[in-house]
């Protein structure tokens, strides 16, 4: 189920009567707990927050992680551990247990009794043996090493001597089936039904006896911590991505209509889901320790303006959506060069037909609709771009020679000349748009005053917010066209309207 990467919907701390309730439902859950191991699963006072994510199927599954560790996962009102050590159904040397199709059950390596997954027994212990260990033993729901796994603290099992049980008399069991000998104590070849990566992860632990000591030292479990040719210190990559977690959040998350937020729901909701894949955010591992500290900085270079609404509890009331630090401006080609790089690197391409695009749980989010989470599974690279392309905020820089480069947000409109027609047939020439240009509409009137010696007026274009318009009296079409083309030396492409020229009249 996490063999993928997720994605998270929400990051909410618990309520403390939701604490108590989840205590109940492990306790029902898990009846072979004791009385001391709830309230060490469940802390009373620990940080605890449910996170509710989307797996990379669709499913939907609430996680309830404590001190940064996911420890339980809810699918469909099922409660799972997610520690890889609540007592399950270990394998002892005498035989296997017994165990109902359906059964909540945690894997373990031979010689290891601590599991390294947890799964549902697709068939009976009876099956097993009947199919002499053959075909699908468990479908896999969360592993040793996935990406669930991945969003604690990475920490492997821990080594566990085997229970010293004596064998069971399956003879003495209600409808239990005679083992073969030669079958028991043997479950290392078992197929496991679930995701690829996850089935490949492991049988080859249980099959080709994989040491946890190599796993560890696998590069894909390397590549999760903090790069070692990284010369800067871990608080010093902390700080970096947490700044980097939280521009993204600005930019690409929080909208002005969610203003004033609360600082945690930033953190929870927004920032945590900005965590790039294989990261952990953690404020406290940064030279801040405290979100607060942070946001102060953030409010210091003028990003935010952070504010307390109430007693105890701040808010971000203001934000800098034009602040240089969210970020710089691409172009169409770069769009494109980062998305075909991006569904390359990750493998995204389709094996059967290199024209479709896998959509992982991140494109997903960006260019599907809600009622296409669950349906869209694959895109053709034009569809994949243009989709892309669309959820981009529009932009245009404006440049004139001695002069910085004017950028604004939106679609560039053409300047648009019009002849129109007035009392006693008289026509007048209007242009509007010149202020997108870096155009003053007063100081062109003045020049085409001059040139056409006919008057001018400057009045509020309709239909335009803050927008002017020139009149000028004829058709000043001709006039108009040499000012903007060769004196302004504006691209024609960004004109409309030239063509209302009047027609030069014929020689006699």
């Amino acid at each position: 189920m996490f063999a993928k990467a997720f994605r998270v919907k929400s990051n909410t701390a618990i309520k403390g009567s939701d604490r108590r309730k989840l205590r109940a439902d492990v306790t029902t859950a898990f009846p072979t707990l004791g009385r001391d191991q709830v309230p060490a699963l469940v802390p009373g006072k620990e940080e605890l927050n449910v996170v509710k994510l989307y797996a990379h199927r669709g499913d939907a599954v609430t996680v309830y992680v404590c001190g940064g560790n996911p420890i339980l996962f809810e699918l469909e009102k099922n409660l799972y551990p997610t520690d890889l050590m609540l007592p399950g159904l270990v394998v002892p040397p005498a035989g296997l247990p017994q165990v109902q199709k359906g059964d909540l059950c945690a894997i373990a390596l031979v010689g290891n009794r601590a599991p390294v997954a947890i799964g549902v027994a697709a068939v009976s212990t009876a099956e097993m043996l009947t199919s002499s260990l053959k075909g699908r033993g468990f479908s896999m729901l969360h592993t040793y090493r996935d990406h669930l796994w991945r969003s604690g603290d990475k920490s492997s099992p821990p080594s566990l001597a085997p229970l010293a049980l004596d064998p069971p008399d399956l003879n003495e069991e209600k409808g239990s089936v005679q083992a073969d000998p030669a079958l028991q104590g043997d479950v290392r070849c078992l197929t496991l039904e679930g995701e690829d990566k996850a089935n490949g992860e492991v049988q080859q632990q249980m099959c080709g006896e994989k040491s946890l000591s190599e796993a560890s030292e696998d590069p894909s479990v390397r590549a999760l911590n903090p790069d070692p040719t990284d010369s800067r210190s871990l608080k010093e990559q902390m700080d970096e991505l947490l700044q980097r977690c939280f521009l993204h959040a600005l930019k690409c998350q929080v909208k002005k209509a969610d203003l004033p937020l609360l600082t945690s729901t930033l953190l929870g909701s927004h920032m945590f889901s900005c965590c790039p894949e294989g990261r952990q955010l953690d404020v406290k591992k940064s030279s801040y320790k405290k979100l607060s500290k942070f946001l102060q900085q953030m409010q210091q270079e003028q990003i935010i303006q952070v504010e307390e609404l109430s007693r105890g509890v701040e808010s971000i009331v203001a934000v800098d959506w034009k602040h240089p630090r969210k970020g710089s401006v691409l172009e169409g080609a770069e769009v494109r060069t980062i998305i075909i790089n991006y569904a390359k690197k990750n493998d995204l391409v389709d094996a059967d037909n290199k024209n479709l695009v896998k959509l992982d749980p991140i494109l997903c989010d960006c260019i599907l609709e809600k009622n296409e989470q669950h349906t869209v599974m694959k895109l053709p690279w034009d569809s994949l771009l243009t989709r892309c392309l669309e959820r981009l905020q529009p932009a245009y820089q404006v440049t004139f020679p001695g002069q910085e480069p004017v950028m604004k947000k939106g679609k560039i409109c053409p300047i648009d000349i019009t002849v129109a027609q007035r009392a006693s047939n008289k026509k007048v020439t209007v242009v509007r748009n010149l202020e997108a240009y870096g155009l003053d509409p007063y100081a062109v009137a003045a020049v085409l005053q001059q040139r056409c010696q006919a008057s001018t007026t400057v009045s509020p274009a309709p239909g335009a917010k803050d927008g002017l318009q020139v009149q000028i009296q004829g058709n000043q079409v001709r006039h108009l066209s040499r000012l903007l083309l060769e004196d302004y030396q504006l691209p024609r492409k960004h004109i409309q309207g030239l063509e209302k020229a009047p027609k030069p009249g014929k020689k006699k």
